[in-house]
C-alpha cells in the first residue's frame, strides 16, 4: 500500500513538472510583454484642479507622498473594543471624498519601439483621467472595471516618461463632478484611488482587440446538447493597427490539464489597415471533462493565436476555461450539467481593515479560503464588479458567482425627478457591458446582476431625498438592463435583488414590483432584524412563490449585526437595537439559526446568500461596538475573529468533523446558571465542565446541541465539547470566569438585551423570566445617531433604570436554601395613569407598589424597594402581580444574608 502511494506521488509530481514546463514555454512564446507599474508613484490629495502644472515634465513632486499601487487614500471604519489590537483607530481614519493625483516617472526598453503600447488600469475610483507625457489619453467613469488607453503615440521609447492620473471619488450630487457615475447611494463606502494594479502592455500592431470595454477580445461559449460531446464557439476580435494590410491566421485551441490539445480550429483572413475583424470558430471536444463546481472544477486552457504570413506569432491569449451548462428552474432549482446543486453562500464586499479597497490577490485568496472552509459554494459579489482575482479563484475552486453592477438603491437626483437621469443610465449600461465583457469567460459566473434594492426608495424615501408617492418608477430602467444582458450574453441569467415587495409591514406603500423583470430574482429580507419576527420569514417566502410560480427565487441577503465584544444571557430578553449599540453576538446567531431553518426547508429556493462575509466600511452607521462599520459580517473587518454564526454554517455546510462552543468570548459570566450551546457536525458530542462529563448528544437539530441549566463554579471554568470514540480528538475548549459576588446571587438588568454598566455591582442582561415584555425609556435615534436618553432622577445608575420588564411576569431563580435580601429598582412608565402591583416571593407578598402618572409624568423617578426572604426548596419564584395597570421592574438584586 505504501509503495503504491509513493508511486502515485511520483507520477503526480512528474505530471505537475511537465505541465509547468509546458506552461512556461507557452507563456514565453507569447509576443505580449508587460511592465507592471506598481512602485515609485507620487500621490497628492488635492481639491484643486492643477492639471496644467502637474503635467509638466519638470514639475517638482518631491513633497508628494511616495506610494505603491494598488493604493487608496481612504481608511474607514474602526472598532471601539479591546477584543483584539486594531489597525484602524479614531485617529487614523480618512473619509475624505475628492481628487487624488498620481504621478509616475518610468522608462521603457527601446526594443519595444515597433509595438503598440496600452495603458491598462484594473480599476480607478470612481472617475479617472489619464495623461502621458502631457498628452491626454482619456477619461473613464466607473470605479470597478478594467479600462485601457492606446498610449503608443504618447510614449517615449528612449527617455523618461511621465504618467499623470487624476482620480475623483467625490460623493455624487446632481451638480458634482461624479454626477453621472454609479453608485450614487448605498450602504458602503466608495474608496478613492488606483486601488487595483496598473500596467503597460505591449502588443504587435496586429492583436486581439485591446479596446473592447476592457475585455480580452476573445470570448467563448459552450454547447453541451450532444451526448459525450462539447462544442465551444470562440468569437475573436482582431485588430490591425498597422499602416498596411496583413495576411493572418487565427488559431484557437482547447488544451486539457495535461497539456494535450483536444480541439483546434484555424481561419485565414486579410486585415486591411486600421481594420477590425470579428470571426467565429468552433472547437469540437469528444468526451469532455465538465466543470462540475466544487465536485470537480476542471479547467481547460483556451489558447488563441494570431500568426502572420511567415508563421510568426503576432499575438496570443491564454485563458482558463471550464465546460459547463447551467439551467435555473422555478421548481427544480439550480442545475449544473444536469445535476441539481443547492447554492448556499455569502455576499462579499472587497474591503479590509487597514487596506480599504487596495487589497492584494493574496488578501482575496485568504478571504475566499475562509469562506470555502465554512462550506460556501457560491459568492454574491456585491454591490459592484469585483476584480479578476476572485473570479480566477472561483473558477479554480468551483464556486458559483453572482456579478452585479453598482445600480444600488437610486438612479435619480432630488424629489422632483420621476424618471432616470440620462447620464446615469448611460453609465449603468457602460458598467454592465464592461462587467460582462471582462468576466465572460469565467466558468464560475452564473448571474449578471442589474440592480440592488431600487425599490427601497418607496419604503424609506428620505434616504433618496424624495417624498413618498414621488419616487421614480424603476421598471423601465430594469427592463432595459435585463434586455441588454440577453443581447450581450444569452447564455447566462439576468438577476436583481429587491428589498420590499410583499412585506406585510409595508403593504400600504406602493412598492414597485421588480421581481419578475429579470430572469431570476433575489430577495433581501431581514426578518427578526430590521422588521418582523423570524417566524414571519417562511410565510413571506411562500406567498411570493405562490405569486410568481414560474420565477426562480433566491434569498440574496439575510442576517443580523453582531458585535464580538457584546453579549447577552438571553437573546430574547429584549428587542435588539438594529440601528444602535445593543447588538450582541448571541442575537446574531439566533437570527441566522432561525433564518437558515426556514431557507433550507424551502425546495423552491435555488440559492441563498448571507449578508455578509466580513464586516465592512460604511459611513451611515454607528452600531454595536464599531463606528462606520456594518457589523453583519460572519468574520470581523480585520479577519481576526470568526463570529459564532460562522461556525453554525460550518457545522451545517461541511462534512469535515468540527465542533464549536458558542459564546466563548463571553468569558466574564454574570450568572452561575447558564445554558451551553454547541455547534457540531459530529456523530456524537460530549460536553465536559471542569473535567466532569455533562452527557452526550447526537442528531441535534440544525447541528445545535444545547445542555441546559449548567452550574458554574467560582473562578475559572473549563468547558470542552468533543467527539466520542474515533472522533474524540475533535474538540473545542473555552474558559469562563465567575466572580464570587455572582455565586448564589443575582443582579438582573430587567428589560435589557445587553446589561448596563453600573457603579456598584456587575449586572447581567434580563434572564430567568416568564411572561411580560421588555421596554425602555430611551428612544431610538436615526441611522448613525445616538438614542435620546431622558433623565431619571434618584438613581446613580441611570442606564440600569432605563430598561424594564412590564406586564404580568415572574422570575425563577435557582438558589441554595437560606436567607436573602431582595432589592427592586422601579421607574413608573409614563403611559400608565396609575399602576398598582404586588411582588410575591414563593407565594408570600414582599412588596406593594403604587405609582401614578402625576408622580412620574415626564419627570422619571427611580424607586427602590427591599425585603428579606427565605428559600427552602432551592428556588426563588419572584412573581410580579398587576392589580391596576402593569407591573414593572428595572433591576433585581438577590444576595444572601450571611449572618442568619
Amino acid at each position: 500500500m505504501e509503495i503504491t502511494k509513493i508511486i502515485n506521488r511520483i507520477v503526480l509530481a512528474v505530471a505537475v513538472f511537465i505541465f509547468s514546463i509546458f506552461s512556461i514555454s507557452a507563456s514565453a512564446s507569447s509576443p505580449r510583454e508587460q511592465l507592471i507599474l506598481d512602485t515609485g508613484w507620487k500621490f497628492l490629495f488635492s481639491e484643486g484642479n492643477k492639471a496644467d502644472a502637474f503635467l509638466q515634465k519638470d514639475f517638482d513632486d518631491s513633497v508628494w507622498q511616495t506610494i505603491s499601487v494598488p493604493h487608496t487614500w481612504n481608511n474607514v471604519g474602526y472598532y471601539q473594543n479591546d477584543t483584539t489590537s486594531h489597525i484602524n483607530t479614531k485617529n487614523n481614519i480618512n473619509k475624505q471624498y475628492g481628487i487624488g493625483w498620481y504621478r509616475l516617472n518610468f522608462n521603457v526598453s527601446p526594443t519595444n519601439a515597433k509595438q503598440q503600447a496600452w495603458l491598462e488600469f484594473d480599476a480607478a475610483s470612481r472617475v479617472a483621467e489619464v495623461w502621458l507625457n502631457g498628452v491626454y489619453l482619456g477619461e473613464h467613469r466607473g470605479g470597478f472595471t478594467r479600462f485601457r488607453f492606446d498610449a503608443t503615440q504618447a510614449l517615449y521609447w528612449d527617455q523618461n516618461n511621465v504618467l499623470v492620473v487624476k482620480t475623483d471619488n467625490t460623493k455624487p450630487t446632481a451638480d458634482s463632478s461624479t454626477a453621472d457615475t454609479l453608485p450614487i447611494a448605498g450602504d458602503f463606502f466608495v474608496h478613492g484611488g488606483l486601488y487595483r494594479p496598473v500596467r503597460l502592455v505591449f502588443t504587435d500592431p496586429v492583436h486581439f482587440d485591446m479596446l473592447d470595454y476592457g475585455g480580452p477580445g476573445v470570448y467563448a461559449t459552450t454547447d453541451l446538447t450532444k451526448a459525450e460531446k462539447a462544442q465551444v464557439t470562440v468569437s475573436s476580435r482582431v485588430k490591425n493597427d498597422a499602416e498596411q494590410s496583413k495576411k493572418i491566421r487565427v488559431i484557437s485551441q482547447l488544451v486539457d490539464a495535461k497539456g494535450k490539445t483536444v480541439a483546434q480550429a484555424e481561419q485565414a483572413l486579410t486585415l486591411e489597415p486600421k481594420a477590425l475583424a470579428t470571426l467565429k470558430q468552433n472547437l469540437d471536444v469528444a468526451n469532455p471533462t465538465l466543470w462540475q463546481g466544487q465536485e470537480n472544477p476542471y479547467l481547460y486552457t483556451l489558447r488563441t493565436e494570431i500568426r502572420g504570413s511567415n508563421n510568426q506569432v503576432l499575438d496570443t491569449l491564454e485563458q482558463k476555461y471550464g465546460l459547463r451548462n447551467i439551467v435555473i428552474s422555478p421548481d427544480k432549482g439550480f442545475i449544473l450539467n444536469g445535476k441539481p446543486l443547492r447554492l448556499q453562500g455569502v455576499a462579499y464586499h472587497q474591503d479590509k481593515e487597514g487596506l480599504g479597497w487596495a487589497v492584494s490577490p493574496e488578501d482575496v485568496k485568504q478571504d475566499v479560503d475562509l469562506l470555502v472552509e465554512m462550506g460556501a459554494n457560491t459568492l454574491r459579489l456585491a454591490h459592484y464588479p469585483h476584480g479578476q482575482s476572485v473570479h480566477e479563484l472561483a473558477d479554480k475552486y468551483g464556486l458559483i458567482l453572482w456579478d452585479e453592477i453598482p445600480l444600488v438603491t437610486s438612479w435619480t437626483y432630488g424629489k422632483d425627478h420621476k424618471v432616470a437621469n440620462d447620464g446615469l443610465l448611460v453609465n449603468a449600461e457602460l458598467q454592465l457591458k464592461e462587467m460582462i465583457k471582462q468576466n465572460f469567460n469565467h466558468a464560475s459566473v452564473a448571474f449578471w446582476g442589474v440592480a440592488n434594492e431600487v425599490d427601497f426608495g418607496a419604503v424609506v424615501p428620505a434616504f433618496l431625498g424624495a417624498t413618498r408617492g414621488n419616487t421614480p418608477d424603476p421598471i423601465p430602467v430594469l427592463k432595459s438592463l435585463a434586455d441588454m444582458v440577453k443581447q450581450l450574453d444569452p447564455s447566462r441569467a439576468s438577476t436583481l435583488a429587491n428589498c420590499c415587495e410583499a412585506r406585510e409591514e409595508v403593504k400600504d406603500i406602493d412598492i414597485p414590483k421588480t421581481s419578475p423583470v429579470a430572469d431570476t430574482v433575489g430577495l433581501n429580507r431581514y426578518y427578526g432584524w430590521y422588521y418582523g419576527d423570524v417566524d414571519d420569514f417562511g410565510p413571506h417566502l411562500d406567498a411570493l412563490h405562490v405569486q410568481y410560480p414560474n420565477l426562480p427565487i433566491s434569498v440574496s441577503e439575510y442576517g443580523a449585526g453582531g458585535a464580538v465584544s457584546l453579549h447577552t444571557d438571553n437573546y430574547l430578553g429584549a428587542p435588539v437595537d438594529s440601528r444602535g449599540h445593543h447588538q450582541p453576538e448571541e442575537y446574531m446567531s439566533y437570527v441566522h439559526e432561525e433564518n437558515w431553518r426556514v431557507i433550507e426547508s424551502k425546495p423552491y429556493l435555488f440559492a441563498s446568500w448571507i449578508w455578509n462575509a466580513f464586516d465592512f466600511a460604511t459611513t451611515v452607521r454607528t452600531e454595536g461596538d464599531s463606528h462606520d462599520i456594518n457589523t453583519k459580517g460572519l468574520i470581523t473587518y480585520d479577519r481576526a475573529i470568526k463570529k459564532n454564526a460562522y461556525y453554525f454554517y460550518q457545522a451545517n455546510w461541511t462534512t469535515k468533523p468540527m465542533v464549536h462552543v458558542t459564546s466563548s468570548r463571553y468569558s466574564q459570566r454574570h450568572y452561575q446558571i447558564t445554558d451551553v450551546k454547541v455547534y457540531s457536525n459530529l456523530d456524537q458530542t460530549e460536553l465536559w465542565l471542569n473535567g466532569k462529563s455533562l452527557g452526550v448528544k447526537a442528531d441535534c437539530s440544525l447541528k445545535i446541541c444545547v445542555w441546559p441549566n449548567v452550574s458554574l463554579k467560582v473562578g475559572d471554568n473549563t468547558v470542552v465539547a468533543k467527539g466520542v470514540g474515533k472522533q474524540s480528538s475533535v474538540q473545542d475548549e473555552t474558559h469562563w470566569q465567575l466572580n464570587k459576588s455572582q455565586s448564589n446571587s443575582y443582579f438582573i438588568d430587567a428589560g435589557a438585551l445587553v446589561a448596563a454598566s453600573t457603579q456598584e455591582h456587575s449586572f447581567g442582561s434580563d434572564n430567568f423570566f416568564y411572561g411580560g415584555e421588555a421596554a425602555s425609556f430611551d428612544k431610538l435615534g436615526g441611522w448613525g445617531r445616538p438614542p435620546v436618553k431622558p433623565e431619571i432622577n434618584q438613581t446613580a445608575d441611570r442606564d440600569l433604570a432605563t430598561t424594564y420588564r412590564r406586564g404580568s411576569f415572574h422570575y425563577e431563580l435557582p438558589l441554595s436554601n437560606g436567607h436573602y435580601k431582595v432589592v427592586l429598582l422601579t421607574v413608573a412608565p409614563s403611559d400608565d395613569i396609575t399602576s398598582r402591583f404586588t411582588v410575591e416571593a414563593n407565594g408570600h407578598k414582599i412588596v406593594e407598589v403604587n405609582a401614578s402618572k402625576s408622580e412620574s409624568g415626564e419627570n422619571l423617578i427611580a424607586e427602590y424597594y427591599s425585603a428579606e426572604i427565605e428559600v427552602v426548596e432551592g428556588l426563588l419564584n419572584l412573581k410580579f402581580v398587576p392589580v391596576q395597570g402593569d407591573a414593572f421592574v428595572s433591576a433585581i438584586e438577590v444576595t444572601p444574608i450571611l449572618n442568619k
